[in-house]
């Protein structure tokens, strides 16, 4: 199975056609204090050049009310990231839903269909919990964040089993700059676990 790729938190033209060169399959613009945050503009400039098929992200952290109704009528994204409180209620403007829930914090007893499992904050590099993202895993279509980069995320896949990773400080030369070789890292160290695990299942078969 082809893992889902997304890189979160690009700010520069530099980084988007890092992605696209790695074979990312979504980006991530983040509407939040950060040093990622970048406007509605500036990430419908960024977005200009992405090729179809590569899922622009809206991502947020507790907005106002209908901040990402504003956003999204400047920034037409495919999905919007939140927490999940947040989602409730909100206009999404016919993007789709991408709940987070956080290490720690409870679940809900009816999962939604896809998800993305973080650690206890965004952004800076903590990890997740990895054996409590394996058992939602195993119900439902997770993507993975908190805390990866290019050198565990190999590991992180044979422990969690994610539809998904996401990475956004992991692929960073400084708070907020992607670095185009570790994006590629990141992205490559996916394609050779996939690679990997496919030989062993034909091993065992």
């Amino acid at each position: 199975m082809k893992t889902f790729v997304k890189i979160c938190g690009l700010t520069t033209p530099e980084g988007v056609a890092a992605a696209v060169r790695a074979g990312a399959d979504a980006v991530g613009f983040v509407f939040a204090p950060s040093p990622r945050e970048v406007s509605p503009a500036q990430a419908r400039q960024l977005a200009a050049a992405l090729p179809a098929g590569i899922k622009r992200v809206a991502v947020f952290r507790h907005p106002p009310p209908g901040r990402i109704a504003a956003v999204l009528s400047e920034f037409p994204a495919d999905w919007v990231q939140s927490d999940a409180v947040d989602l409730h209620g909100a206009d999404l403007g016919g993007a789709e839903a991408l709940p987070v829930f956080r290490s720690g914090a409870p679940l809900p007893p009816l999962l939604p269909e896809l998800m993305l499992f973080e650690g206890p904050d965004s952004g800076v590099g903590r990890l997740a919990d990895w054996e409590a993202a394996r058992g939602v895993a195993r119900q439902t279509q997770v993507i993975l964040a908190g805390g990866l980069h290019p050198g565990n995320v190999r590991a992180a896949l044979q422990a969690v089993r994610p539809w998904g990773v996401d990475v956004s400080s992991g692929v960073e030369s400084a708070p907020g700059v992607k670095d185009p070789s570790l994006v590629e890292d990141f992205v490559a160290a996916v394609r050779r676990a996939e690679q990997s695990e496919q030989q062993s299942q034909e091993g065992d078969a």
